[in-house]
Parts: C-alpha cells; sequence; structure tokens
C-alpha cells in the first residue's frame, strides 16, 4: 500500500468506546488508511472508563470493519482503560507521547474538557507538537463556552486547537465554496439584487430515543443551530476571502456572525419557532416517552428567519429550520433568486424563479432549477433542474466528512475548523433566545412525528409570501 508522506503521529482518542468513535471516528480513519493517506509510521491509542483489553478493543472494532485487509490496520491500534481526568491514570500513556506528534481527539462531554487537558498537562504530555480536536456542542450558552474554552486554553495555544463541525467537511460544502468563488456567473449575483431569500435545512427522520439524558440538557438550539446551522449560514452569506487560507476563511465567517441582527424580546416571539414532537400518525412514540421523562420544555425543532445586517444581504431574509421525527432525513441549502421583473410568457410564475440546491445529506449534489420550454406545438413553461455534479463524480465514493476533517488534523490544516472567536460570536447570538425561552416559561408548539413541524414554522414564511422547499425534499432519494 502506498503510503502518503504526512508526518508520523499518535492519536489519542479519548472516549474510544463511544458511539461516534464506533461510527464515524475509527471507519474513518481506517478509510484513510486503505487510501494510502496516512503515514507508515502511526498509531492509535483508544481511551476509555470501559474495562477491557487492546485485543478485546480490536475485535470489537473489527466486527465493524468487516474487512480482510482490516488486521494490518488494527495492529496499529492499542486500549487503556483510564479516567481522562486523572492525571495518575494518564501516566501510563507511552511515555514518547510528550515528545513526538500527538494528537488528542476529545469524543467526550465538552465539561470534561477542560479536566482532561489540564490532566494531559500536568502528566506531561502538551508539547508544541500537540494538538487537540473537540466535539459540539462546547459549552451550553456563552458563560459556560467561555468556561470551557479558557480551561483548554490554558494548555494549547489557539494554533494547536481544532474544533471540529463535520458539515464543514462535507463535499458539498467545500463545492459552495468554489462554486461561488471560481465562478464570476454565480458570484456576481450572489446579494440582495438577485437574490430573493435563502433557506437551511437539516432535518432528521430519527427520534431522541437512547439518547434522552444528552437532549434534554441540550435541545435543538444548541445542538443543531449554535453550530451546523450557524457554520452553514456562515459558509453561504461570508465576503470572498483573500486566499483559501485557514485565518482569511474564518475572519470572513466571524464578520457574518457580528453581521447577524440581534434577537429580543419581540422578535423571538415573531421570528423563532420551536417545537416538541408528539406520537405520530402511525403510532410513532412521542418526545417525553423517547427521553424517558415525564414532561419537558426541550425542544426537539427550531425554525427561524435571520436577517444579516450588511449591504451585500440587506433585505434577504435566511430561514433556518432543524428538527427531529420529521418526514426526511435531509440538509440542504436552497438558495431562491428572484423572479424576473416582467415575464412575457404568462404560465411563468414567481414560483418558478431560479433555485439553486446545495444537498449535504443523504444524497450530496448541486442542482440549479430554471425555466424551460415544454416540447411541443404551445409555447408551454416548466421548471427543470440541471445537475451541477459531473457523471464520473456521482459513481465515485463520496468520502466521510470526517475522513477529510481527520486528514486536514492530520496536516495541521485548520480552515474547516471553528476559532475560539467563531464560537463565542454563535454563543453571543444565542444567548438571548435561550434566556427568552427559560425566563417566559412558554412550552415548545407540539407537532406530530413524520410531519414536517409546528404549524408555526409554516406561518413564519407565509406571512413573507413563501413557503418551506418541502415538496423538492419529499422528492429526493434516500441515498
Amino acid at each position: 500500500m502506498t503510503q502518503t508522506n504526512a508526518m508520523p503521529f499518535t492519536l489519542v482518542l479519548f472516549g474510544a468506546t463511544g458511539d461516534l468513535a464506533r461510527r464515524r471516528l475509527v471507519p474513518s480513519l481506517y478509510a484513510l488508511w486503505c487510501d494510502g493517506a496516512l503515514p507508515a509510521d502511526w498509531q492509535l491509542v483508544g481511551v476509555s472508563r470501559s474495562a477491557r483489553s487492546s485485543d478485546e478493543w480490536r475485535a470489537e472494532l473489527a466486527e465493524i470493519l468487516e474487512d480482510t485487509p482490516a488486521e494490518d490496520f488494527l495492529a496499529h491500534l492499542s486500549y487503556l482503560t483510564a479516567d481522562a481526568t486523572d492525571v495518575a491514570a494518564l501516566n501510563k500513556l507511552p511515555d514518547t507521547l510528550g515528545s513526538q506528534r500527538c494528537i488528542f481527539y476529545l469524543a467526550t462531554r465538552a465539561d470534561l474538557y477542560a479536566g482532561i487537558t489540564r490532566a494531559l498537562g500536568d502528566a506531561g504530555l502538551v508539547s508544541e507538537q500537540s494538538r487537540i480536536v473537540l466535539e459540539k456542542p462546547i459549552g451550553l450558552d456563552y458563560a459556560s463556552a467561555a468556561g470551557i474554552e479558557a480551561g483548554v486554553r490554558e494548555r494549547f495555544q489557539e494554533r494547536q486547537i481544532f474544533r471540529i463541525d463535520h458539515y464543514l467537511g462535507k463535499e458539498t460544502v467545500q463545492n459552495l465554496l468554489v462554486l461561488r468563488f471560481a465562478n464570476s456567473l454565480f458570484e456576481n449575483q450572489w446579494n440582495h439584487r438577485f437574490i430573493d431569500h435563502i433557506q437551511i435545512t437539516i432535518a432528521e427522520s430519527g427520534s431522541v430515543a437512547g439518547r434522552g439524558v444528552f437532549y434534554e440538557e441540550v435541545g435543538a438550539l444548541r445542538d443543531m443551530v449554535q453550530n451546523h446551522l450557524l457554520q452553514l449560514l456562515c459558509m453561504t452569506a461570508m465576503e470572498p476571502p483573500y486566499a483559501l487560507d485557514a485565518d482569511a476563511v474564518r475572519d470572513e465567517k466571524v464578520k457574518v456572525l457580528r453581521a447577524l441582527r440581534p434577537m429580543d424580546t419581540t422578535t423571538i416571539a415573531e421570528q423563532v419557532v420551536r417545537g416538541q414532537y408528539t406520537g405520530g400518525v402511525n403510532g410513532e412514540s412521542g418526545y417525553a416517552e423517547d427521553a424517558g421523562v415525564r414532561e419537558s420544555t426541550t425542544e426537539t425543532f427550531v425554525a427561524m428567519r435571520v436577517a444579516i445586517d450588511n449591504w451585500r444581504w440587506a433585505g434577504v431574509p435566511f430561514y433556518l429550520r432543524t428538527g427531529k421525527r420529521l418526514p426526511a432525513r435531509t440538509c440542504e441549502i436552497a438558495v431562491h433568486f428572484r423572479p424576473v421583473p416582467h415575464s412575457i410568457f404568462p404560465q411563468q410564475r414567481a414560483s418558478m424563479a431560479n433555485r439553486l440546491v446545495f444537498r449535504l445529506q443523504p444524497d450530496e449534489g448541486i442542482q440549479l432549477a430554471f425555466s424551460e420550454k415544454r416540447p411541443g406545438a404551445a409555447m408551454d413553461i416548466r421548471m427543470s433542474e440541471l445537475s451541477l455534479n459531473p457523471q464520473t463524480l456521482r459513481r465515485e465514493r463520496v468520502p466521510d466528512a470526517y475522513e477529510r476533517l481527520l486528514a486536514d488534523v492530520i496536516h495541521d490544516n485548520q480552515t474547516l475548523f471553528v476559532r475560539h472567536d467563531e464560537l463565542m460570536a454563535a454563543w453571543y447570538w444565542v444567548d438571548p433566545i435561550l434566556k427568552e425561552w427559560r425566563e417566559s416559561g412558554a412550552r415548545p408548539e407540539p407537532y406530530r412525528a413524520g410531519t414536517w413541524g409546528p404549524s408555526a414554522a409554516t406561518m413564519l414564511l407565509a406571512r413573507d409570501g413563501r413557503l418551506w422547499d418541502e415538496r423538492e425534499i419529499d422528492d429526493a432519494p434516500d441515498g
């Protein structure tokens, strides 16, 4: 197997027996190894409180990978049973970690981040070459995020910290940058003069079953809006960076977050909708049953109308939406262009305006909707879609987002990772919504499992004379 020229490294994975490690991280690392993207000299050390030997951990992962060459991959893996915040326990890690290139991946609860980094420092395992990867959500509000960040930054400098948001590693998000900034056709029209509005949807068909304790503490606003949705908003709305450089790109994203129009009590009531799913039409369970609670004010759905106060986006609303137990699992950014100022075709309606859709899941791709003549003698107009993805790409395996991001950590590239000021700017904007919900005592609006959320979410757009792109989403293949 051909190997990359990347420097040797040791990846220490905290939370090694958790769902994220098993489903995404180890399989993604294996895919990189199969592609020859890892150096010859590397190792993965799993750390968790769950008692097991290295052989037992490797056997568990072998069942997931189900591939003959995996035996050679698994030879690079070892396991340590330890409390990650215990300095004495971490001293059992190889003594060489403090002097070699080491990546610490914290696939744990965020409230453990400060304690783990402090223990790593006290154990003498942090060096100039060390890097640390943090999963979201970092904190539950601005104050708790600031506390976690302060603890991590005691031991690691900003250039050593990789705050991961796996949506930024998706192929289509990176293609969004190329489509905008490498094509004058699109960038020249990427502003309020040509765009009517933009919809960003992250819909999940699954419930919170099995994650009730986590979800009761977090909810949809913290879990999805503060990070995933706002990150996709930034990638869509940002100004052209001066270069494809980590700080250049993130400088422009921070500008978007700082330009978000603040929410107050009035605007939150008018422009933010929160919901909680109940039992569905086919006998599906409701949130309280899935979460194992009697009653709850935790939201499983959020929709909002967002404004960006700058010249490019003046007057252009961004509609953000996310929820559990919706009819389909999908993520897309839909850019709705303004209709032609005067149509000479009586059949052409305003709803036939051009639309550019970036679909991130389940089937990644980009489609441009446009009007064309239906074949025949009559001048009959219909909407058609043009795929902007080459057929060759459709036949190739699309790498998992974690593959790209793990490779970027290995190569020390922070472009697709969240910077400290980005994180805090997002929390600063979200905090007033959390505060208003907490102080008002209002309950989320119920919606039936298997529907597109509360009726108030439909009215959020209807008041502006618009509709969500639900038909297009329903027609999407499950991939």
